[in-house]
């Protein structure tokens, strides 16, 4: 990055730490005064950051407050925070019962990224796990996560994924908007070998007080374990997990 750039940024960032310190919010000129730059850059900074909503004007009084964008980037932030303190408890529960690590997974564009997950092995959590990504079209918690978004928003990502193929039953785009739509049916998804062989996952949507999918928890293992005679079964034990851990979220 440029010098130059690096001062924009600056600049863009002593402009935004002020007004969240007035509540009230503050016009061009007082921005321009309290950070000793010319009122031509002030606007030109803030132009910028109300078109994205970061800030926001307030038209009677021709000033400047801190906007949404910044408060949903927050939520974002914290709510992963307080899932994952929820769900860990319940995770090592699910682990306990099934005998299979469990696994925690938040959408990230045209991926399913892993916030938590326990394994057997004294039910520890898997810090080298977390932050693992696994493409949506492939797996159970990614199937979860598009079927609490609207048509339009799967159509862009599913349009966005690779499908590249991981083994001989990786899902073809028909197949995954198949599935997809029978999560809100079934209320669960499977990962058959799709992503990598001889592995089947099942996972469960984990909703919040509006009930909106924000995650998904699943448990995955071994094919010659997990038996799709018995996907109902272990899906119950999954959707019983998800449910508290929602409730833990504020979903009635």
């Amino acid at each position: 990055m440029s010098e130059k750039g690096a001062q924009l940024i600056d600049r863009l960032l002593d402009i935004v730490e002020l007004l969240t310190l007035e509540k009230d919010g503050l016009g061009v000129t007082d921005i321009a005064n309290r950070t000793s730059l010319h009122k031509s850059t002030v606007h030109r900074i803030v132009s910028a950051l109300a078109e994205r909503g970061y800030i926001e004007k307030v038209p009677e009084r021709s000033v400047y407050k801190v906007g949404l964008k910044f408060v949903e980037i927050s939520s974002v932030y914290l709510n992963s925070v307080e899932l994952k303190t929820e769900a860990t408890p319940y995770l090592r529960e699910l682990t306990s019962k099934l005998g299979q690590p469990t696994h925690l997974a938040i959408l990230d564009g045209t991926d399913a990224v892993y916030i938590e997950k326990v394994d057997v092995l004294n039910n520890i959590r898997l810090y080298s796990q977390i932050g693992r990504r696994i493409p949506v079209y492939c797996s159970a918690l990614g199937k979860c996560l598009l079927s609490g978004l609207h048509e339009g928003e799967i159509d862009e990502i599913v349009q966005k994924s690779s499908f590249i193929k991981f083994t001989a039953k990786t899902l073809t785009r028909e197949e995954l908007l198949r599935q997809v739509r029978a999560v809100t049916t079934d209320g669960y998804a499977v990962d058959d070998e799709e992503h990598d062989e001889g592995i089947r996952c099942i996972a469960v949507p984990v909703r919040d007080y509006r009930g909106k999918v924000i995650a998904s928890v699943s448990v995955a293992g071994p094919a010659s374990v997990f038996l799709q005679k018995n996907d109902n079964e272990t899906a119950k034990m999954v959707k019983e997990t998800a449910l508290v851990i929602s409730k833990r979220m504020g979903y009635k």
